[in-house]
């Protein structure tokens, strides 16, 4: 009974009534004070919050995507690398780490996690963070990176509670955490969940493995350190990655028996890269990047306004195939590589290395020049240097990484010994077309876009050497009704300068000065017998020639004199092999195409693309060239394919012979000096044409053996055609070419003469240098 007594006097204690008093009065005026900056931060009294349009629709910048023919995506347009995904295409182990990991009451609550706050509160953030997954979202959507200003990053809070509020009534759950892996940054430009899936496994995100999900959502820690692409960082997203597996075990999606087992696994990466200079078809991206910049301008939304092609997420549907891409490139880099090995190897013996037939002072003339287009020259100059303090800038030695076959290298050199040291190496360019449509199958401008930014599809115009003597061959056909089997003498031939207002007579000489009896039409085209075609072009006469050349596609200008017969004219791999394409169409010509159609990010329709088309030839005549083409093949400098000749030799290239049984119609092409190396192969629904050669028309091969077209560019047109064929998922003809039925022509031209001995001596090619009329 005392004690009791006891203890209520001590509760109507003036001290303790009076501690009391304040210590609720002080917790209500923090909830007060709390509820005041919830109602003022509410007012926008702080900061304008975001209006429901904002949350309706985000502003969110989503990537241009670049969609094969097969489905594939090639690369991406973007100032931020993001193609946003639905939440069907994410897989449920997905969703489950997430939600395990950074929200385990997600689908209880509003918004806010007052238990989670309240725990972190308690322990001062030690037993983990507060925020939900909403408020993540609210803060990547409309914050950013949290002020390091308390009172700051307090509103801020605050304004991101709000915010996660709004988006939970006006979002479902499903919906916001669709946004929410859309919209996070996983470095190495990998800017929501795709991208990043694509980038560090090389997949789709329907087709990730849980212990992948599992990396990703490790990663939304902190994709900094906690990334398994950085060897600094391996240990601990492995850690974390184990961590993820541990909360998913924790809240019953896998047991523990799978937790076990997952968290033994190694973290294994197929570490893609998505930029303008890595991916697929760098060199087409960068063509169609200015092709749709001149499409946008003209092609204006309903409203006036234009779309964006960084910011608007259009899908463009291109003819490119990514197989025969991927093969396109594969082939260019194991010949190029073997071929700049072998030339380097070469050029240790060339005191003016890397090039031939200049004096030292033509060389320093032509190095100077090359300095003044320098990024780094550009840089000195407008910061006021003077030219002995630039070339002083030049020749000084420096760290820095160039260039090579087997990688990126660390190395010391002076700017002017690094452009030196680019002069030397080979480019090729590649491009395949299907006749019958004009798509544009695959597209290798380079060798490496990186380091090497011009196209030699598109932008790139070459002597194209005897490639041209087809069309000469084709207006024979057409204008004269001669067939593969007509004769003409292999003497020489002398053009008089009175014909077509040269300053002097044009007497072509043949590839080792041998002449002597009669050659038809299909052996002389074979053997590339300059004397013939000189005959053939003074038959029809070089206007004619010309005007069959720009009916074909080639739109470079064409000289109207005798010498373009054998191949003086410059012009792109983009023309010629377009050109090719239409004698395999009967003589149709269907202009290139690369785009099918543009979508916007909805998937509407914006525009479909049809090709152009001219009857260039007659079917017939077309169809003879064929047949002509498939003589170089057969008996000409395109046999290697047959592998008639043995092993191809070592130093060159490897897995030779070829052994193609399929007809073939084709043309190799080399120029003066052995400068530029071509060779032209179609079948009957696919032309393909490479060309090889060095920026600089002084950097070739000493001998013609190694710098003629079926040493520098028939091996890789052989290794594409092989993968290609390999691929059974591929549809390509091994069918002769489709005979008109009412050709009258002869083609076995076996009885009639020819030289005996041509066999060896004109093995290899030569076309005229180029003569000033």
């Amino acid at each position: 009974m005392g004690k009791a007594r006891k203890n209520k006097k001590a509760t109507t204690n003036p001290t303790f009534k009076k501690f009391n008093r304040w210590f609720w009065m002080a917790l209500a005026s923090g909830i007060g004070v709390v509820c005041l900056l919830f109602l003022l931060a509410s007012l926008e009294l702080f900061e304008k919050l975001p209006t429901f349009e904002e949350l309706e629709s985000p502003e969110s910048n989503f990537a241009t995507e670049i969609i094969s023919i097969d489905g594939q995506t090639l690369g991406k347009y973007a100032i931020e690398n993001r193609t946003p995904v639905q939440f069907e295409d994410l897989p449920g182990h997905l969703v489950e780490a997430l939600v395990a990991t950074e929200d385990e009451r997600f689908f209880s609550h509003a918004g806010i996690d007052f238990r989670g706050t309240l725990r972190a509160v308690v322990k001062m953030g030690k037993g983990g963070g507060a925020s939900t997954i909403t408020q993540q979202l609210a803060k990547l959507l409309f914050h950013g990176e949290g002020s390091k200003n308390l009172p700051k990053r307090l509103l801020q809070k605050i304004n991101e509670w709000i915010i996660a509020i709004r988006l939970e009534r006006q979002y479902t759950k499903q919906e916001i955490i669709t946004m929410y892996f859309n919209k996070f940054d996983f470095l190495y430009n990998a800017i929501g969940i795709r991208s990043a899936s694509r980038i560090y496994f090389g997949k789709e995100p329907q087709d990730l493995k849980v212990e992948e999900s599992a990396v990703l959502v490790a990663m939304l820690k902190n994709p900094a350190l906690y990334n398994p692409n950085r060897a600094r960082f391996k240990k601990r997203a492995f850690e974390r990655r184990n961590q993820v597996f541990y909360q998913m075990n924790r809240s019953e999606f896998i047991s523990k028996k799978e937790k076990d087992s997952l968290q033994k696994l190694p973290t294994v990466l197929d570490f893609s890269p998505e930029g303008h200079s890595h991916g697929s078809a760098t060199y087409f991206r960068e063509y169609l990047r200015d092709y749709m910049k001149k499409w946008i301008k003209t092609h204006p939304k309903p409203d006036g306004t234009l779309h964006n092609l960084y910011r608007d997420g259009l899908k463009i549907y291109v003819t490119l195939d990514a197989r025969m891409q991927k093969y396109a490139e594969e082939a260019v880099q194991e010949h190029v590589s073997n071929l700049q090995r072998v030339f380097f190897k070469e050029q240790k013996r060339n005191p003016l290395a890397p090039f031939y037939d200049l004096t030292p002072g033509r060389i320093d003339t032509m190095m100077t020049r090359a300095m003044l287009y320098t990024e780094r020259y550009r840089l000195l100059k407008k910061a006021g240097k003077s030219k002995e303090e630039i070339k002083k800038a030049f020749h000084t030695k420096r760290r820095m990484k160039i260039f090579s076959w087997n990688g990126t290298k660390d190395t010391v050199l002076s700017p002017y010994d690094s452009l030196r040291y680019y002069k030397h190496f080979l480019h090729s360019g590649l491009l395949s077309i299907e006749p019958q449509t004009g798509h544009v199958k695959a597209w290798v401008g380079g060798i490496n876009h990186k380091y090497f930014k011009y196209d030699h599809v598109k932008q790139g115009k070459r002597q194209v050497g005897s490639t041209f003597k087809p069309f000469v061959y084709a207006s024979a056909i057409d204008q004269l009704q001669m067939s593969p089997c007509d004769e003409y003498p292999n003497t020489p031939y002398t053009i008089p300068k009175e014909a077509y207002g040269m300053e002097e007579d044009w007497t072509p000489r043949n590839s080792g000065e041998t002449y002597g009896g009669v050659l038809t039409l299909k052996r002389a085209l074979a053997k590339s017998v300059n004397v013939v075609t000189a005959r053939l072009i003074h038959s029809v006469g070089p206007k004619t020639v010309v005007r069959l050349a720009k009916k074909a596609g080639i739109s470079s200008y064409v000289p109207p004199y005798p010498s373009i017969a054998l191949g003086t004219l410059d012009a792109s791999l983009y023309d010629m092999v377009g050109a090719y394409a239409m004698f395999a169409n009967k003589g149709l010509r269907i202009n290139q195409m690369m785009v099918l159609r543009i979508e916007d990010r909805n998937g509407s329709v914006l525009q479909n693309f049809t090709p152009k088309t001219s009857q260039v030839l007659s079917e017939e005549s077309a169809y003879t060239v064929l047949e002509l083409l498939k003589g170089v093949t057969e008996d000409g400098s395109g046999v290697r394919l047959r592998g008639r000749w043995g092993k191809y030799p070592d130093s060159i290239s490897t897995g030779y012979p070829y052994e193609f049984k399929n007809p073939i119609a084709g043309k190799t092409g080399t120029t003066q000096n052995h400068s530029d190396g071509w060779f032209m192969g179609v079948v009957p629904n696919l032309a393909t044409g490479v060309w090889t050669g060095a920026d600089d028309r002084a950097t070739h091969f000493e001998e013609i053996t190694q710098g003629q077209g079926a040493t520098m560019s028939l091996p890789t047109w052989a290794l594409y055609m092989k993968k290609c064929y390999a691929d059974s998922t591929l549809v390509l003809s091994q069918e002769d070419f489709q005979r008109p039925a009412h050709i009258a022509t002869e083609f076995d031209c076996s009885s009639k003469a020819s030289i005996d001995d041509l066999e060896n001596v004109l093995s290899e090619e030569y076309t005229e240098e180029e003569t000033d009329f």
